[in-house]
């Protein structure tokens, strides 16, 4: 009886943020040149905003793993999504566009949930239902990315700040939600330990990447988020620019892939994960993810691309298996601090890949190449794969039992 309310909780957790963060999206523009007067200013302004938010979450995101370590995965969860919640006050409040800034970096250093949220998923979730229970937040993840964008361009249509409003009010709801629903799924560990150094991204990736499967793992997982944000990054631009697509057409493409990754996932992932094997369904998501982006460089219609954005829904396989197998090999009293780094190594991807991408795509577009990021992107996705073949699937390795850091 535990495990259902928990659950729930946590994929609502999930779709609240993701909606809270979409639902800013659009209106973002027009709050930065009503702060700012210029648009040029705004541009430039939104561009920090970005990057200072991803910064944020590669600073602290192992700091809250550590922190659901030590103190128990509650308490850190429901504090972040609090603070969350105040932070989304601030830039509804916030009256210059520096202070917009101090807010939006608090909202990166709060977005690290997801760590606490995968971390509370492996201790409640059998080794076999595991990969569903993911591919269940990934839906998630899905409909709130759907949801948010057009809720928060309604909203705005009435007032700029008004969709802030409407972010602060489902993150204090979901907090008391979690307060009356969500047990603890691990009494925390006191002998973790928590220094400077323990709670460093730096030290936390370190101590990851020395240990032989959850090194190759975290290097897979780079690799594929590299790929995942150039697509993110470019792939508007891209059909704009190749098939003359407007906005209507953009947005009912990527809001069909989105809902079907979302029913793939919560129906389909598991029963494959199920008869494949978490180390198998791996290879196979990743490898559909790599011909997904290197299909997407040659397309030449637009047919191509909607039969492309179906086999990149298939590789939403890949993200589940590899997280449950990465479940599969941390111990109980460290699953927060693995998944804390591996949060702090995506938010390196996530700030820097689309600036990256972006003049990269530009650059060809002057060559006549505009295909030549998706390719590069579709590299990633195939070293992805190929770590993934060639990580064995590891025993439970413990490091942190004893009390002492690894890093």
């Amino acid at each position: 009886m535990r495990r259902a309310p928990a659950l729930s909780f946590l994929l609502v957790t999930v779709f609240v943020d993701m909606l809270g963060l979409g639902i800013v999206v659009p209106i973002v523009p027009a709050l930065m040149l009503e702060l700012t007067g210029r648009s040029a200013d705004a541009v430039v302004w939104s561009g920090l905003l970005g990057s200072t938010f991803g910064l944020a979450q590669f600073l602290t995101a192992p700091l809250l793993g550590r922190l659901a370590d030590r103190y128990g995965r509650r308490p850190v969860l429901l504090t972040a999504l609090a603070c969350l919640g105040l932070d989304w006050v601030g830039h509804a409040l916030t009256p210059t566009v520096g202070l917009l800034l101090a807010c939006h970096a608090l909202a990166g250093a709060c977005a690290g949930t997801t760590t606490v949220v995968n971390a509370y998923v492996a201790d409640v979730t059998p080794p076999d239902r595991r990969a569903h229970a993911f591919a269940l937040v990934g839906s998630a993840f899905g409909l709130g990315f759907v949801a948010g964008p057009v809720i928060g361009g309604l909203l705005g249509a009435v007032d700029p700040r008004l969709p802030f409003w409407a972010a602060a009010g489902l993150a204090f709801a979901n907090v008391a939600y979690g307060a009356l629903v969500l047990p603890e799924s691990r009494p925390g560990d006191r002998t973790t330990p928590l220094s400077l150094r323990a709670a460093s991204p730096f030290a936390a990736i370190a101590a990851v990447a020395r240990r032989p499967v959850l090194g190759r793992l975290m290097l897979a997982r780079f690799c594929a988020d590299v790929a995942r944000m150039t697509h993110q990054a470019i792939w508007t631009f891209f059909v704009t620019h190749q098939f003359a697509w407007n906005t209507v057409q953009v947005g009912v493409t990527m809001s069909a892939g989105a809902v079907a990754g979302a029913v793939f996932q919560a129906r389909a992932v598991g029963p494959i994960v199920a008869r494949l094997g978490d180390r198998r369904a791996a290879v196979v998501g990743s490898l559909c993810g790599a011909l997904a982006l290197a299909g997407t460089a040659f397309a030449t219609s637009p047919a191509a691309i909607y039969v492309l954005q179906a086999v990149g829904v298939l590789g939403a396989v890949g993200a589940a298996a590899g997280q449950s197998w990465l479940a599969r090999v941390t111990g109980a009293d460290e699953r927060g601090t693995v998944n804390g780094a591996l949060t702090g190594v995506a938010a390196v991807a996530e700030t820097t890949v689309p600036l990256v991408a972006g003049a990269a795509f530009a650059w060809s577009l002057t060559h006549a190449a505009p295909g030549l990021v998706f390719a590069v992107a579709g590299a990633f996705a195939a070293a992805s794969t190929f770590l993934l073949t060639r990580t064995k699937e590891g025993p439970l390795v413990n490091a942190f039992r004893s009390g002492r850091d690894p890093s």
